[in-house]
């Protein structure tokens, strides 16, 4: 009953807006992106989906996205009325077995079950499909002079992370995620107050449901961050709340010469007591070899939530690190990683870029290039091949999950994976 006042709230409200905001006062904005992702892996032998799927040896699983997102902007002298409506099919496997999208590849948000509205309508359900269509963008921006307000479901980034954003505990994006035109939208509110020197501070608010549907500031989070420089160093720093926890973080932008260092620190107090301190460090470099245009970055990430080596059983990790992974805000189970990777301009249209992530606990890496092709402004399209380096047990070459009774070692996350990906803007 509350999930359906809520959707019945939000869609009386979009019916509302629609009649006293026409849009022949005013000016639209209107855009679409049609989206195709496709995804084919080969499962190892020791891969559970393997028994799940009856999959024979060799056998690839396969699954396809398609997201036809439409866009509205409407300006009402100092607000701004933000609407995205998206239509989404997902087919295959992960369909199959209910498990969703690839998020390591495909981060597209199937529910509202933690947020305040719940904005998501499934259209129709089959044995290897599934349809529904939802909102993930429905806000109000005021602006006037120095002052900003957001209020409604936008998206948030924070933080300098190149493949990990411990900064970012807003629906982060996965370190090998493909898809990052459009990050989840969250229920808040945000307060923007710029100054002269050129710092700003904002006031953000995120209200989520517990798992009882019932607001509480337990599973909210309230923050604010303050933007500013000191000499050619820019700085952040954050104070928050979040999921009832205290939360702190600071980020320094530093310019090496034609490069640029960066750094993330975060720590929080948790409530089963003591401070987790997480962070990372980067540095990229833009030049030019042969004319063609290139790109070169480091990462290294410390979650000091991880462990030193993979337990049998997942529900034998830290419950800190169980919670976290549950709410999307890390993906990773162990302490230390590192990250190299690039893009290389081979010509105008066509472009290539590889990620070499590394566990240095178990030193298995996960191998990832894909190579894009811009035929014209509105269009696009990547191909690109995923490749776990590491052994049954290891992080990136198969989770342990379960020990079957005849003492095998069953594991998730180890597959050779290629992909498709085709966007177009209308």
């Amino acid at each position: 009953m509350k999930r359906l006042l809520r959707s019945n709230f939000w869609v009386l409200l979009g019916t509302l807006l629609s009649v006293l905001l026409p849009s022949s006062a005013y000016g639209l904005d209107a855009s679409a992106r049609l989206k195709w992702f496709s995804t084919a892996g080969y499962l190892p032998s020791h891969d559970i989906r393997r028994s799940q799927l009856g999959a024979q040896l060799g056998s690839p699983s396969s699954d396809t996205t398609v997201d036809l997102r439409l866009m509205f902007k409407q300006d009402l002298g100092a607000v701004r009325l933000i609407l995205d409506h998206s239509t989404i099919l997902l087919s295959g496997d992960a369909a199959e077995l209910q498990l969703g999208p690839n998020a390591n590849l495909d981060q597209t948000v199937v529910n509202d079950s933690r947020r305040w509205a719940d904005l998501t309508w499934q259209i129709e359900d089959g044995d290897r499909h599934t349809s529904f269509h939802r909102i993930d963008r429905l806000a109000l921006q005021w602006q006037a002079g120095d002052w900003g307000v957001t209020l409604g479901r936008q998206a948030v980034s924070w933080g300098s992370g190149i493949v990990f954003q411990p900064m970012d505990p807003f629906n982060p994006f996965s370190p090998t995620v493909v898809d990052r035109d459009y990050k989840a939208g969250d229920d808040l509110l945000l307060v923007d107050r710029l100054f002269k020197n050129g710092s700003d501070l904002q006031l953000l608010h995120v209200v989520r449901r517990d798992e009882f549907d019932d607001v509480t500031s337990d599973v909210s989070s309230t923050a604010v961050k303050w933007h500013g420089y000191a000499g050619e160093v820019e700085m952040e720093v954050i104070g928050a709340k979040h999921f009832g926890e205290p939360w702190a973080g600071v980020t320094l932008r530093i310019p090496l010469g034609q490069a640029l260092l960066r750094t993330d620190v975060v720590g929080a107090h948790l409530q089963s007591g003591g401070w987790q301190i997480s962070g990372l460090i980067n540095v990229d470099y833009t030049f030019t070899i042969a004319k063609h245009n290139t790109y070169v970055f480091a990462e290294y990430f410390h979650n000091d939530l991880g462990v030193d080596e993979l337990p049998d059983n997942p529900a034998l990790l830290p419950a800190e690190l169980l919670q976290r992974l549950d709410r999307g805000e890390v993906f990773n189970l162990m302490k230390d990683y590192t990250a190299f990777g690039g893009n290389i301009e081979w010509h105008p249209l066509i472009s290539q870029s590889v990620t070499l992530i590394t566990n240095l606990h178990d030193s298995s890496s996960l191998f990832q290039t894909n190579i894009s092709y811009t035929p014209s402004d509105n269009q696009s399209v990547q191909f690109g091949w995923i490749e776990p380096l590491g052994s049954r047990g290891d992080e990136f070459g198969g989770i342990p999950i379960v020990v079957t009774p005849t003492g095998e070692q069953l594991t998730t996350g180890g597959a050779s994976r290629i992909y498709l990906r085709w966007v177009y803007y209308l």
